[in-house]
């Protein structure tokens, strides 16, 4: 059995395990990177973001083509459907991951294909496809092996009809109907896409409203702009069991309703990639429920050589933030001592139709804290831009001090929002006086732009003190 020694071994080649390579590579470690996948990039790159955003992109453009007076006497009866944009999806996704194979040749990380699991602390069994296993041994290890979507055993997601968030993408039909039971982000967000390709959806959310986390002003706004484009959500239901049929499946539900669809997506959480990885022989703690690794500021486990990063670790769960996560677990063991950590302020991205983006508080948190606060709109109705576009659906919300006018919280609703929010965040973590409100009032955007939504929602909200 062969063996090798480096000195840092990353699990998994997600955003979390490319962030740490690099940053431990350009330092001169030896580094090797664990991928059980043929294919670097993780879940993130094969199964999670890359492939429904880009799927999400498809579809626009094609709700797009179809909604111009003119381009849409080409495709009149074309009958594209989600089979024919997951042929393009795929090229997207072996695009990236023939990009981020690059960055590790080009800084001579080892990649080794198989699946991990340890022997010890300090040395990994590394399993390869055809079976052959080696032994490599580190100084430090990082588990950045992800997560994926949670099954419950009563669930047959054997069957064609029932899927998970991994396995919608390899559907080889077209649904007429479908049901999402869960309202998560994920839920919502293909809830979105398959709505767009005229799929009836019904949403079933085993809680009181849509994504309770966002601010309420856009909650109602998503609620209502998905009943607007002719999806059934259905608040407070919780599944008693779910018959599979041939032909379809018949979700009935512990209220008494059924529902039958051609196809169900279950979208009910994701639990961390740990089966399998024998974290006892590691001494490694974890939640075996879950699978979650619970990890210090530096992202250290209670095993101090061992880190833990991205969806592994649990919240905020985002790629974003996994490869800061990496990078960060990486600078630690090059220095140690040195405790980075996320900004506090991390940016919601959801990619539903519209797009929502917030960061900072809400204004339920606001009152809740008894925070004098004034709010400031713009309607992307108003906008010269979004007329130019006819993206007319949405706003731009900024919640700010109404004595010291700090911006407090932003919240975008509309085209691009994952884009737009990035301009307030840049201002609103800034510190003392230069996080202020007037810095929107007193700045030049470029005109027409989505972006002089700022200036005036600023104005807008001074237009409320006295």
């Amino acid at each position: 059995m062969q063996q090798h020694k480096f000195d840092t071994v990353i699990v998994g080649t997600g955003p979390g395990g490319e962030g740490a390579a690099m940053k431990l590579a350009k330092a001169g470690q030896r580094v090797a990177v664990v991928e059980r996948y043929v294919r670097v990039g993780g879940g993130c790159t094969h199964w999670g973001t890359i492939p429904s955003k880009a799927l999400r992109a498809g579809v626009q453009r094609l709700h797009r083509f179809a909604s111009d007076p003119i381009l849409s006497r080409m495709c009149s009866g074309s009958g594209i459907g989600f089979v024919d944009l997951m042929q393009a999806t795929t090229a997207v996704i072996q695009d990236q991951s023939n990009l981020r194979q690059t960055f590790y040749d080009r800084n001579r990380v080892t990649i080794i294909e198989g699946h991990a699991s340890f022997l010890t602390p300090r040395t990994l069994l590394i399993t390869g496809p055809d079976g052959v296993q080696q032994v490599v041994e580190a100084e430090n290890i990082i588990l950045a092996v992800g997560s994926r979507p949670w099954r419950p055993p009563e669930v047959d997601f054997g069957h064609p009809r029932v899927r998970d968030a991994d396995t919608i993408l390899t559907m080889d039909f077209n649904p007429r109907t479908m049901i999402v039971y869960g309202a998560g982000v994920i839920g919502c967000e293909y809830t979105s896409i398959f709505r767009a390709l005229q799929v009836k959806v019904d949403l079933v959310n085993t809680r009181d409203k849509l994504l309770a986390f966002l601010d309420d002003e856009i909650i109602d706004a998503l609620a209502y702009h998905l009943r607007d484009q002719g999806v059934v959500i259905r608040h407070d239901e919780e599944a008693d069991r779910i018959e599979t049929r041939d032909d379809g499946v018949i979700l009935h539900l512990k209220s008494g309703k059924r529902i039958k669809a051609d196809v169900l997506l279950y979208a009910m959480g994701r639990t961390g990639n740990t089966a399998g990885l024998d974290l006892e022989k590691a001494g490694v703690e974890y939640d075996a429920g879950r699978g979650r690794v619970p990890v210090g500021p530096s992202f250290q486990t209670n095993v101090p050589h061992i880190y833990a990063v991205g969806d592994v670790v649990g919240w905020p769960s985002l790629a974003s933030a996994a490869y800061d996560q990496g990078r960060f677990a990486a600078t630690h063991i090059l220095d140690n001592g040195a405790d980075y950590a996320l900004v506090e302020d991390i940016p919601t991205g959801i990619f539903t139709s519209p797009e929502i983006s917030s960061v900072g508080r809400t204004e339920r948190e606001l009152t809740q804290a008894k925070v004098p606060y004034e709010v400031g709109r713009a309607q992307f109705r108003h906008l010269a831009r979004g007329q130019i576009t006819g993206e007319t659906v949405g706003m731009l919300k900024l919640l700010f001090h109404r004595e010291t006018r700090e911006i407090l919280g932003i919240h975008c609703f509309g085209a691009a929002a994952s884009e737009i929010i990035h301009i307030g965040q840049a201002i609103m973590a800034q510190k003392g006086p230069a996080n202020s409100l007037d810095y929107f009032v007193h700045t030049t955007f470029n005109y027409p732009t989505m972006a002089e939504a700022y200036r005036v929602a600023a104005l807008n909200g001074i237009n409320r003190l006295f």
